[in-house]
């Protein structure tokens, strides 16, 4: 065995055994942790694509998932009879979450839902004596991140954000490698997000979105709605993800981009940016109906540090890092992987992949210099969630640290729908210096009945 491969089974091994002696779970140790009669229950708020995914690892985790909840009552029926056969036990459906909070047996909500539908039943859990599971990202705007971390601190109660990659033993690995100060100093990161997308189209043709529809009787679209602004229903809008299109739903696809910044910013020790600048529009997909931007790029400007985000919607030869390299001992192509991490030390470059892509450091002439592998970590991340149920110890996507992150990705959307311009922010009071058009977007305006009220 060389010393590169030695170095790499080795740093492996230690984060491994980290993670085994109680830095996050495996699904046996949580079983032993969480008798017969102290099983973690918990209601599952969102039942699409996502929402059936979490629920099923948390029932594949022995976790008892009592109530399913869903505007729409077709995915409520799928979901409860997939948890029936996963866990013995029917849940029961509800369209309202607040049924559930009002079960004392509930210990935890999981909110699996389109963004614009996460601040509400977050805060709302925590308010009633409930931890959270909440899918990224975990905000819609500024504001809410706020006053969601303030519910969670009033509360005291977990809530623990879908940033997956924080529970990856390679992760802490590579922050290891980064703090022994193997990389030098770093002054300059990039982080990518250029995955092949499409219009926002329908049927395969480009799609205005053209004469309204009656919604179908199984969707609640009020409820589905929530807090959003009132409009008529459009298959192509609540079907397939078209709602990340929009802005009075989604994030845009810097929701997806969230990862690598997250874990951009947890490897530099977790900064916080004082401006950001931007370039960018609606330049391949110009004739359709979204809002968010097929081309973006951002600068942040940090203490010691300047990183870039780099986001495309159309080259098709770009590609996120595949299934069989996340659960194998291989790397992606890095040129062409669409969802990297790169870090420029003066001393070595790292180039890292999400979600199980591993890392390598190399010098001149491409020669590697060290590397890990990587899995994927999202059982090991539900894992920390159950772990920190029993403990109360703050877990791994902890909402006040995500949320960071989280307002990169706002700051980067404000700059972009501000004019592509320069924006200077103060992290502390979370308002922009001298900019009243950016400070209007730090805060939606609710229909009422779904509104985030200002006390919590």
């Amino acid at each position: 065995m060389n010393r590169r491969k030695f170095l790499s089974k080795s740093a492996k091994g230690m984060i491994l055994g980290a993670v085994s002696a109680g830095m996050v779970m495996s699904a046996k140790s949580a079983s032993k942790v969480y008798g017969a009669n102290e099983r973690v229950n918990l209601a599952l708020m969102g039942c699409g694509g996502r929402g059936e995914l979490v629920g099923r690892g948390f029932a594949e985790d022995g976790v008892e998932i009592k109530y399913v909840s869903d505007a729409h009552s077709g995915r409520m029926d799928k979901m409860a009879t997939l948890l029936t056969e996963l866990q013995g036990r029917t849940p029961k459906k509800i369209k309202d979450i607040r049924t559930a909070l009002d079960d004392k047996d509930i210990d935890a909500v999981a909110v699996v839902t389109p963004h614009h539908w996460h601040a509400l039943p977050t805060i709302q859990s925590v308010q009633a004596g409930k931890d959270v599971y909440l899918e990224k990202p975990p905000s819609l705007t500024i504001w809410e991140g706020r006053k969601m971390i303030e519910a969670a601190r009033k509360y005291d109660r977990i809530v623990q954000v879908g940033a997956q990659n924080r529970s990856a033993p390679y992760v802490h690995a590579a922050r290891d490698y980064i703090k022994n100060g193997k990389l030098g100093d770093i002054h300059l990161v990039k982080v990518f997000n250029m995955k092949p997308n499409a219009s926002f189209h329908r049927r395969g043709e480009p799609f205005h979105l053209g004469e309204p529809e009656t919604p179908p009787k199984e969707l609640d679209w009020d409820l589905w709605l929530g807090g959003a602004p009132s409009r008529p229903y459009y298959p192509t809008i609540f079907n397939n993800y078209g709602w990340t299109a929009f802005w009075d739903f989604s994030t845009g696809d810097i929701d997806d981009a969230l990862h690598q910044i997250d874990i951009a910013l947890f490897l530099m020790g977790e900064p916080t940016p004082e401006a950001v600048a931007s370039s960018g529009g609606r330049l391949h997909f110009k004739n359709d109906d979204a809002q968010a931007p097929d081309i973006q790029v951002c600068s942040f400007d940090f203490k010691n540090f300047v990183m870039t985000l780099e986001m495309s919607g159309y080259p098709t030869y770009m590609r996120k890092t595949t299934t069989t390299i996340r659960q194998n001992d291989e790397f992606p192509y890095w040129t062409q992987n669409a969802t990297r991490i790169e870090l420029y030390g003066s001393k070595e470059l790292m180039i890292l992949g999400r979600m199980g892509g591993g890392w390598v450091t190399m010098t001149s002439g491409g020669k590697i210099v060290e590397k890990m592998y990587g899995r994927v970590p999202d059982a090991l991340h539900r894992q920390n969630f159950i772990e920190c149920l029993k403990s109360r110890k703050r877990p791994y996507g902890d909402l006040e640290i995500v949320n960071n992150s989280m307002n990169v990705a706002h700051l980067s959307n404000i700059a972009y729908r501000t004019g592509n311009q320069k924006l200077y922010f103060d992290s502390v009071k979370g308002r922009f210096i001298n900019n009243d058009k950016a400070n209007g977007m730090l805060q939606r305006t609710y229909r009422k009945k779904y509104a985030v009220a200002d006390k919590v």
